[in-house]
């Protein structure tokens, strides 16, 4: 039987909305491991003199548990 459990990140980027997404991928693996998936739950932007400053995305990430690990 496989676990898989999801959290939820909150990420940014000055580049993109696919840069947030990427480093909130990275910023989970630095703690969680055999990450399976991302869903974009909300993106938005940071506007500045009409110019978009920041991008950010509110992303569940989902990882499975590995056998032996606790719940």
């Amino acid at each position: 039987m496989k676990i898989v459990k999801v959290i939820e990140v909150i990420a940014s980027s000055d580049k993109s909305f696919d840069d947030a997404t990427r480093n909130a991928v990275t910023e989970a693996a630095k703690t969680v491991k055999n990450i399976r998936s991302v869903y974009i739950k909300h993106m938005n932007a940071n506007v500045e003199n009409n110019q978009i400053v920041s991008y950010g995305v509110n992303a569940k990430i989902s990882f499975e548990i590995e056998e032996g690990m606790p719940k």
